[in-house]
């Protein structure tokens, strides 16, 4: 008689085998991989995705899934697992692994759950964060505490390394292969599929006839309010305003972007972010089609390759040319360097197929990111510099080739008290040069930017998720914000909120270049100061011969900073460029602390992270 057990959400279910290096039959004949990822750019996306390719010239029946999508319940019954995960922020899992994380950390979960699961943990991080691959880290240890058998040591991919996290990935995936091919040999008879030999695509296009052709109307009707906007169902917003709030002379344009919400459902607090889904521009999709010989307005249907394939999500069916270049692929994003692997098969010119092979050696790391990484080279730039090998790429590989635009977070900048029905964002349009001639431009900023309400009914896909800040619940409570620049945006939310409320006790350091050219809602500021519900310090970095930031404001104020942090409980938050800033003006309040409060340099720092762990020191960087 079969034996029973329960799966991790307490389910009936027939019991794997517990004897450590036991693995039933049937599921050797199988040679079952699941790989298993966390990813919030698409790079440990890109990375799983490398590692099912090469299980399946393996001969391993694969499956690559975001920790998300799984059924985390079925874990118990896994035999062999990869997860790779990325580390966001300050050391948090990242959007699609939350509701994993949270499942995996429950307290009642049997020691024993995962005894017949050998694993392996791959982390990618940033080893300029403090918490570099916090997430792999604590993962690994938690599936061996959950009776895991690991294979090798968990794996720390550096963004900062020369080479990249492939400088870490490369040789930790031979040692992986080597110990995987040794639990689980080759069948009889079979051999790993040379590197040479082109895998079939995710997915196989079908042309529809011309006569079942439609011109692609926007996708993007507004729709009846339905469940809450989310990534798969977002909400068409229309863009009320769309207003510059630099100067013009000034080199950054910055804007101020409002959009009506109504009928949506949606509902924030300040510290809240919206995400928006880009589009690439109609020059770009026209080039895109002419490189890869592809006529814009044939409508197609995908059909996945494999059995139990899901489709794209966010894809129509059946879709048209025009729809998935403008909507899906990101044509704007750097190429990685799986792209000119999978390019290379296609190639039917020896010179160009020489580089892109080189490109995705491991050899060739180093001038592929000069090639790529350095000049913020496009994937769109790249395709016209390989014109032999663009034509003949086959239109099925397009989804294997191209990740999809990925959405971008904004902090959200009003308060529904304030503007109900509403949501505005502070956009700093990305504009840089770099040794190419043509300057880099943002996707998203420079789209939101291009869009005029004034002319027609302008629609904007977002949808709305919790932040990393909270703001007190009490009114008696102070809060300390500290956002140069665009970083002052969750701050005018919480303001304005607590202002509507009719709280005071409301203080913001700000700091910009030059006032007459980017103080950002400086008439708003100074009326809230007149009426007594904000405390406000500005400096202005280029207005006189030295340089002024928030930190040297922080330090002038400091018996007022002083006295709000300790007799009157104040809150601190911080948001802005993740270059230099945090730690300036963490050694800013550090100095407070010593020359105030008589502390000692290390008392300073305790009393700092305490402040963090209470909640009462939160801040949100980007890079």
């Amino acid at each position: 008689m079969a034996r029973v057990g329960r799966d991790l959400k307490g389910r009936l279910v027939p019991s794997p085998c517990h004897e450590l290096g036991c693995h039933p039959l049937d599921q050797m004949a199988e040679r079952r991989l699941l790989i298993l990822y966390g990813s919030q750019t698409g790079t440990a996306q890109d990375t799983a995705e490398r590692i099912g390719r090469e299980a399946k010239r393996r001969h391993f029946q694969c499956r690559v899934e975001a920790l998300d999508s799984y059924d985390v319940a079925n874990l118990i019954n896994e035999l062999l697992v990869v997860f790779v995960c990325a580390t966001t922020g300050q050391g948090d899992p990242p959007d699609n692994m939350k509701m994993f994380w949270s499942f995996l950390f429950r307290k009642n979960l049997p020691p024993s759950s995962l005894c017949q699961m050998d694993y392996a943990v791959l982390g990618l991080g940033d080893s300029s964060y403090p918490k570099f691959n916090f997430v792999a880290k604590k993962l690994h240890k938690r599936v061996l505490q959950l009776g895991g058998n690991p294979l090798l040591p968990v794996a720390l991919g550096d963004d900062q390394h020369d080479l990249g996290p492939d400088a870490v990935i490369d040789p930790w995936l031979l040692a992986l292969w080597d110990k995987i091919l040794a639990l689980y040999p080759l069948p009889p008879g079979l051999e790993i599929i040379s590197p040479d030999v082109r895998l079939p695509p995710k997915y196989t296009l079908h042309y529809l006839s011309e006569d079942s052709m439609h011109p692609d109307g926007d996708l993007l009707q507004p729709t009846a309010a339905r469940a809450v906007p989310s990534e798969l169902h977002p909400f068409a917003a229309r863009m009320v305003s769309n207003q510059r709030v630099t100067a013009e002379s000034h080199f950054q344009d910055v804007r101020l972007i409002e959009f009506d919400t109504v009928g949506s459902g949606i509902t924030f607090s300040a510290g809240d972010v919206v995400m928006i889904q880009p589009q690439n521009c109609p020059e770009d999709v026209q080039q895109f089609c002419q490189l890869l010989r592809l006529d814009p307005d044939r409508s197609f249907l995908l059909k996945p390759t494999e059995p139990g394939t899901a489709l794209p999500a966010l894809l129509p069916q059946p879709c048209t040319i025009r729809h998935l270049v403008t909507h899906y692929l990101d044509i704007s994003c750097v190429p990685r360097r799986s792209f000119f692997e999978l390019l290379s098969y296609f190639s039917t010119n020896e010179l160009e197929r020489e580089k892109l092979q080189e490109f995705s050696s491991a050899q060739g790391q180093e001038e592929l990111y000069s090639y790529c990484n350095r000049p913020r080279r496009t994937t769109l730039e790249a395709l016209w510099d390989f014109p032999h090998t663009t034509s003949a790429i086959p239109p099925e590989y397009l989804l294997d080739l191209i990740p999809r635009i990925r959405p971008r977070a904004f902090s959200i900048a009003s308060s529904l008290l304030a503007h109900p029905d509403r949501i505005q964002i502070l956009v700093a349009v990305v504009r840089y040069k770099t040794r190419l001639s043509k300057p880099r431009r943002g996707l998203c900023s420079t789209w939101l930017a291009s869009l005029n309400p004034e002319q027609g009914d302008v629609r904007v896909p977002l949808w709305v998720k919790k932040g990393g800040m909270k703001f007190p619940a009490d009114p008696d409570t102070p809060v300390i914000m500290i956002g140069p620049g665009t970083g002052v945006a969750p701050f005018r939310a919480a303001i304005q909120e607590r202002v509507a409320q009719g709280w005071k006790g409301n203080c913001l350091f700000f700091g910009c270049r030059q006032k007459s050219k980017d103080f950002y809602c400086q008439a708003e500021w100074e009326e809230l100061v007149t009426k007594g519900f904000l405390t406000l310090f500005t400096a202005f970095s280029r207005d006189q011969e030295e340089k002024v930031y928030v930190q040297h404001r922080i330090q002038e104020n400091r018996r007022l900073v002083w006295e709000l942090l300790t007799s009157r409980s104040a809150h601190v938050y911080l948001a802005g460029n993740a270059k230099q800033m945090p730690a300036a003006v963490a050694e800013a309040l550090q100095s407070v602390l010593q020359l105030e409060g008589g502390l000692s340099p290390s008392e300073a720092e305790k009393y700092l992270t305490v402040l963090e762990q209470t909640q009462r020191f939160q801040s949100e960087t980007w890079s």
